[in-house]
């Protein structure tokens, strides 16, 4: 791992940390204590386009709005896509523009005088709800995260697992259906075309919060829609489970804030076609942290890389 500038603020005197999730419509960002208190938040738009220089500029004036008095020398960002092993450099990002190889904490410690490190969002996301939320105590556990597109995460034995190059655990690009609609990603039929905002949009005109209250007052064609997302999605997780047999699988996103619509079309979907040894002991829930998990999970991870 590249050794931080001498110039940067030292690591011992990190009494706070600041974890950003950077998402395809808004950056969030928290300031904490190492406790995991969360003692400041702010939201800005990412710039549009969301070019990698326009989007490090916006961080970095974000960062000095949340703490003009410096008290948080480590920063954490969660991004789109995988980074490399050192945590130094955002590999892609296929929904936003210019985002290859962008050696993110090399441009941001110069502008922000901390200290950073990066990682995928939704590994942000997955240590955030391990520390304090929905995978508390789980040793084995699948995130996967509906919004813009569809990220995940895998932990296992209690370790995030990112594999050779730190591109592993991208559930959302695997197939569904081979000749399906194209994805960014270059592949064809992926969860992410399925179970992403887009792929809500292929079911429904309605943007999901309006589909997602005309269900909840019974409207037939709104629960229809669903019911038919939660299929999608169940075959998905039906794969990832023959793989990895979890414990946990944990939906985020904005997306998941229908979960309680589509969840029983999941477990319909998950107990047809998943073996009753493949889906032992069991769990799909909500995150519990909502949106603030990948922030809290990126402030968590400059405190172990970096703190």
């Amino acid at each position: 791992m590249a050794m931080p500038d001498p110039g940067l603020p030292v690591a011992a005197a990190a009494d706070q940390l600041i974890g950003i999730d950077l998402g395809g419509t808004a950056i969030k960002l928290g300031r904490f204590d190492r406790a995991g208190t969360l003692l400041a938040a702010r939201q800005v738009p990412t710039p549009r386009p969301a070019m990698p220089g326009a989007v490090c500029v916006a961080i970095a004036e974000a960062v000095a709005d949340l703490d003009p008095d410096r008290l948080a020398p480590l920063v954490g960002i969660g991004h789109p896509g995988p980074s490399d092993r050192q945590c130094r450099i955002a590999r892609i990002a296929i929904n936003l523009p210019g985002w290859y190889d962008v050696p993110l904490a090399d441009w941001l410690e110069p502008l922000l005088d901390r200290r950073v490190t990066c990682a995928n969002d939704a590994n942000c996301a997955l240590i955030g709800e391990r520390w304090h939320g929905a995978a508390r105590g789980a040793a084995d556990v699948v995130l996967l995260t509906l919004g813009t597109g569809v990220g995940g995460a895998v932990l296992l034995n209690g370790e995030l697992f990112t594999g050779q190059g730190g591109a592993a655990a991208e559930p959302g690009l695997i197939a569904v259906q081979p000749d399906g609609p194209p994805c960014n990603s270059g592949n064809r039929g992926s969860l992410e075309s399925f179970c992403s905002i887009t792929g809500l949009a292929r079911l429904s005109p309605l943007d999901p919060p309006e589909l997602r209250r005309r269900a909840e007052a019974g409207d037939g064609q709104a629960l229809a829609v669903w019911q038919t997302y939660g299929e999608h999605l169940g075959i998905g997780i039906s794969s990832l489970l023959y793989v990895l047999t979890p414990q946990l699988v944990l939906l985020g996103g904005g997306l998941s804030a229908a979960s309680h619509l589509f969840l029983p079309a999941v477990w319909q979907t998950v107990t047809a076609r998943v073996l009753a040894v493949s889906r032992e002991g069991l769990r799909i829930e909500r995150c519990a942290l909502g949106n603030g998990a990948g922030r809290l999970g990126a402030a968590r991870l400059a405190l172990e890389r970096l703190g």
